[in-house]
């Protein structure tokens, strides 16, 4: 993996940069998600949402660039939407680097014939100029690939809380009915046995059992409060998470719509018109589904509230209590409103019985939240309506594009899902052909690795990438064995390839820089390269050890200064590379550069360090052993010797209470690390030896 932020400046981007995003104008701000619901939804909560809108405010473009097995890589925009899928680079990805100016993909891979054979690491450095040629409209695009990423994902956890909302109690009444049905032994229907009920006020023995000892007063009045308290809580999720979040989807589609027709700017880009007005066409339709649940749920809230007060009144009376005067008026209306729902919801349905496990389907919106592809059990009644048979006699608009599709048969779920799967069709086409448009510009095989090394512990192992984002230039560390020792070498490409750069390729020796207090025989001394990391653009990190290892010889942790690497002296020695043999084939002819450290150096006492891992910008080196169970943190650049005078005194106290030990080695010592005295070594955290078993 591998980020990167853009550097380039451009009056166009500044522009962009500084122009307050329309959709805060023309757009309602998305409510945050009630935080009584799913985990899930906490990350559009109120204490969350903040993040999300800092998120979508980074308009300066950074990437996330993702490399795997069988030359598989790709880059996605801030991290979340991909914008390009390259394909085509030989091996398993090592490594990789975006350069900050876009113009550049530098990979190194492992290349393997079959599983016993050596692999070949190769470096590829691939041309993404498209990217930096179109960089302002990329950047526009991949903002809108943002919004809409974040909004798909916003209508997501809308539904969850909706699908939460609505509980299994709902589908008491059905399973009630259903047992109902298969224990009664009178051939009258349910429909029939509730409409003598209506009508003449008496139930059968069977329905009054049911009733009085199943369903129960007090069951049939918490019944009522769940339907009403679970089906206004998913009516206002439409009303205010679904509908605006769908609708500022429509909106950023729009936009995006008059992107893809700017041909001049975003046609090489590979929007495509068309797959977006399909995408626009199917959030319409998810639009029309989520109003069709709004009138099921404010139909089903009204017939619900008349039947349960009915309901409630007959049992009341059955059971012989009394009934309020305010209950127990009913009017000619109100009974006509009851026997509707009982024509209409509780007519038995055998073939239903196959499918779902029961004769009734009385709660109808829990079939729209349902997660699958199966028809809805009772779809809306579109009989009679007039736009409905308007359309159907309509040559013209049967066929409109302006029209958008409606699917009365399906949940809105299955809509959903419909409209994520257009959406991300029409996107995906920008990430092909951007990634069609990147090309191998250069390819150079380095080195084989050893078998022998397949007995180490595989960790953070070079070669290792780097970019300059002052200078656009790409750095790889890798090591080639040269007579038993592992000599470090830097090649630098710049990131323009039609560029080059002198002195590409040259290998590092280190001089002698041990003291004699160390070991003896320090004449005569080679250093192979364990591990390297880039500090900072100037600096390289290093693990050394002697080629030669003996009983008391140590390890060391060096800093490397790029500035005494590559000198004006080294112009006349540039390295002529033949592309016909691999790198370690011609390490006789490469320049090689013998560097003394001075003070930038530290030993790493009672340690077999073998990896290294650095960051710059905190200024700590971490150090881990071969056997990867010990790990050693160091603070690289103390700044204020004042304040580390100040601290020391507090660092002794504490260190000498609890490792005595590693005190003594540090005060005895008097070896750096950039430039840090021993006594200052004491503030730094070199001391913390922890071991890593589980």
């Amino acid at each position: 993996m591998h980020w990167m932020e853009v550097t380039e400046e451009s009056s166009v981007l500044t522009s962009f940069y500084n122009a307050e995003d329309e959709s805060n104008l023309l757009l309602p701000k998305l409510p945050a998600l009630p935080k009584n619901y799913s985990t899930t939804a906490k990350i559009f909560s109120e204490e969350k949402s903040d993040e999300i809108m800092k998120l979508l405010g980074d308009v300066r473009l950074n990437a996330l660039v993702l490399g795997g097995s069988s030359g598989f890589i790709e880059i996605y925009a801030y991290g979340m939407f991909k914008i390009a899928t390259v394909t085509g680079v030989a091996g398993s990805c090592r490594g990789l680097c975006l350069s900050s100016d876009l113009k550049s993909l530098s990979v190194i891979t492992e290349i393997r014939d079959s599983s016993d054979s050596e692999a070949e690491i190769t470096y590829f450095q691939l041309d993404t100029s498209l990217l930096s040629s179109y960089l302002p409209e990329v950047t526009r695009m991949a903002r809108k690939f943002t919004h809409i990423s974040t909004l798909l994902q916003y209508i997501k956890l809308s539904l969850t809380c909706m699908c939460e909302a609505w509980e299994e109690i709902l589908m008491q009444m059905d399973s009630r009915l259903t047992k109902f049905v298969q224990e009664k032994n009178t051939t009258t229907s349910v429909q029939d046995e509730f409409m003598q009920l209506l009508l003449w006020g008496k139930a059968s023995l069977e329905l009054q059992a049911l009733l009085m000892n199943q369903l129960t007063v007090k069951g049939l009045k918490k019944l009522g409060q769940s339907i009403e308290s679970s089906y206004s809580s998913i009516q206002k999720l439409v009303i205010s998470h679904l509908q605006s979040g769908s609708e500022a989807l429509l909106y950023h589609l729009s936009e995006l719509k008059g992107m893809a027709l700017w041909k001049q700017k975003y046609e090489s880009l590979g929007l495509d018109a068309s797959g977006i007005e399909d995408a626009i066409t199917a959030v319409g339709s998810f639009i029309l589904k989520a109003n069709e649940l709004l009138q099921v749920i404010d139909s089903s809230m009204k017939n619900f509230k008349a039947f349960f007060r009915w309901l409630y009144v007959a049992m009341l009376r059955m059971s012989e209590d009394h009934v309020l005067p305010e209950l127990n008026k009913m009017t000619q209306k109100d009974i006509t409103f009851v026997a509707d729902f009982l024509t209409e919801h509780f007519n038995e349905a055998p073939e239903l019985y196959n499918r779902k496990g029961k004769y009734f389907n009385v709660e109808r919106v829990g079939q729209y939240l349902k997660d699958e592809d199966d028809d809805l059990v009772s779809p809306p009644n579109t009989e009679g309506n007039q736009w409905f048979n308007f359309l159907k006699n309509s040559t013209h608009l049967k066929e409109s594009p302006l029209l958008f599709p409606y699917y009365p048969e399906k949940s809105l779920h299955f809509v959903k899902r419909q409209m994520e799967g257009v959406i991300d069709q029409c996107l995906q086409k920008p990430a092909d052909v951007i990634g069609k448009s990147v090309h191998q510009a250069v390819c150079m095989s380095l080195y084989k690795t050893s078998q022998s090394e397949d007995s180490t512990p595989q960790l953070f192992k070079l070669p290792f990438l780097w970019n300059d984002k002052t200078s656009n230039i790409h750095y790889v560390l890798f090591t080639i064995l040269e007579n038993s020792v592992s000599k470090i070498h830097i090649l630098r490409r710049h990131t323009d390839t039609s560029r080059s750069v002198s002195n590409g390729i040259l290998a590092v020796d280190f001089g002698n820089f041990l003291n004699n207090s160390i070991s003896e025989s320090s004449d005569s001394r080679c250093y192979s390269c364990l591990d390297a990391h880039f500090y900072d653009d100037e600096t390289v990190t290093v693990v050394l050890k002697e080629s030669v290892e003996q009983e008391g010889k140590e390890r060391v942790l060096a800093q490397l200064p790029l500035s005494s690497v590559y000198t004006d002296e080294d112009q006349d020695r540039e390295f002529i590379w033949d592309s016909t043999k691999r790198l370690d084939e011609q390490s006789d002819e490469i320049p090689t550069r013998t560097v003394f450290l001075e003070n930038q150096w530290r030993v790493l006492e009672n340690m077999k360090a073998q990896y290294v891992s650095v960051n710059g910008i905190r200024k700590v080196s971490c150090v881990l052993s071969s056997n990867l169970r010990h790990v050693r943190v160091f603070e690289m650049d103390v700044e204020d010797d004042g304040e580390v005078e100040e601290e020391e005194e507090e660092e002794t106290t504490q260190i000498a209470a609890g490792e005595p030990d590693e005190q003594n080695q540090s005060a005895d010592n008097q070896d750096n690390v950039c430039g840090a005295s021993a006594e200052e070594l004491l503030d730094e955290t070199e001391e913390q030896e922890a071991s890593l078993d589980p």
